[in-house]
């Protein structure tokens, strides 16, 4: 569950532009949009709301996007190529490794990330093999593995790395989306081994696999590659009763994720010399917002689901059709990609309350409405294979 008071940090929109790639198959291309606006500005739009949501302020506009170049490795398996190369400064076949990608929006990412012709490595604690082979079957010919991973161990991401060397190369783009909430329940009555396993995963593990990528990525003559670390309730620092070690561990990635950009960026650790390496690393946030996955609906009540939930949630694929281009248009160092914009807020606020436009997922009694045809589990949430 994400903090939905979060500030925007504007973008430029991207489109997919279709190019003839060594696959045989077109490979979506991000193009910035010449003339793209930010988002308006909350304050002209609802004052009342944006103060209501903490005062969150939009951030202007960036200046024009750096393009950061990157080349790629060309490599075969099982007899069908497949290369990341570099085009105006982007890859158009890029690597894409996403951390807990077997369900909800990690799987979401995934299938949107292979529908533009990208190379896609998940990996779960569960083993990713029925996920992937659904990928598969979605999308023939297209490459995508997976391996089963505790991102909390140190022995268990090493494997994975050299999972991902082997299979994937090159990598682009590394989405930390691994996480859990530990049940919503008063702090103290959480046995504490489940408070430690949210600590493990949620902070632990991300700092585990930003380690190795940028070990990877570093290493990667020529090549800029991007680290996301996913963010959530607690992100801003309000509280998050029921979910006191979930907040925590969400609050502190921002600082870290702005301590490797500064290391990155500026003059690395004082007191010691600043080493070049053959490849470029970049370090981001990702707010997904609420997604309709086990760890949103897992233990909600009548009235959570009825609001925030009803007027804010969306759909894991509704996400990541949103968040992808954003992801791979990224430019600077440390930009905050965000799902739940301010004006976005605003816009469902205004539907909601002053159009009075009913949930297309939550009834006025609070269920789940649930889709024909569509299969669900106890909690409501939606197979999406």
């Amino acid at each position: 569950m994400a903090a939905f008071a979060a500030p925007i940090t504007a973008t430029k929109a991207a489109t997919s532009v279709s190019t003839p790639v060594a696959l045989g198959r077109p490979a979506a291309v991000p193009h910035a949009v010449p003339g793209a606006t930010a988002p308006r500005s909350a304050g002209s739009i609802l004052p009342a709301a944006a103060a209501a949501l903490g005062g969150a302020a939009l951030v202007t506009a960036s200046a024009s996007r750096r393009r950061q170049h990157a080349t790629g490795a060309a490599r075969r398996r099982g007899g069908q190529a497949a290369s990341a190369v570099a085009m105006r400064g982007t890859p158009i076949i890029a690597g894409i490794v996403i951390t807990g990608g077997a369900a909800g929006v990690g799987y979401a990412y995934a299938d949107e990330f292979l529908r533009k012709g990208h190379i896609v490595c998940i990996n779960d604690v569960n083993d990713p093999a029925p996920a992937v082979q659904a990928l598969k079957d979605k999308h023939p010919g297209a490459n995508i593995f997976g391996k089963q991973c505790d991102v909390s161990s140190i022995e268990s991401v090493g494997e994975f790395c050299e999972y991902v060397k082997e299979n994937v190369g090159v990598v682009h783009y590394w989405i930390n989306n691994a996480g859990i909430n530990g049940g919503r329940k008063k702090f103290s009555e959480l046995p504490v081994e489940q408070v430690e396993a949210v600590v493990k995963v949620n902070l632990g593990g991300i700092i585990i696999c930003t380690h190795y990528a940028m070990k990877m990525m570093e290493a990667q003559t020529g090549v800029t590659g991007h680290i996301f670390n996913t963010v959530g309730s607690g992100v801003k620092g309000g509280g998050t009763p029921g979910y006191v070690a979930y907040g925590a561990t969400k609050r502190g990635l921002p600082q870290m994720t702005d301590s490797l950009v500064r290391e990155i960026e500026d003059q690395g650790v004082e007191g010691y010399d600043k080493v070049e390496t053959p490849g470029k690393v970049c370090a981001h946030t990702l707010s997904p917002g609420m997604v309709f996955t086990d760890l949103l609906l897992n233990d909600s009540t009548v009235s959570l689901r009825k609001f925030p939930f009803g007027v804010l949630a969306a759909q894991p694929e509704e996400v990541a059709e949103d968040l992808v281009p954003k992801i791979l248009g990224v430019g600077k160092n440390g930009s905050s990609v965000e799902f739940l914009t301010i004006d976005k807020i605003l816009t469902k606020f205004f539907e909601r309350f002053i159009l009075q436009k009913k949930s297309e997922y939550i009834d006025d009694d609070g269920n789940v409405i649930k889709l024909p045809g569509a299969e669900y589990a106890d909690n409501g949430v939606r197979s999406l294979y």
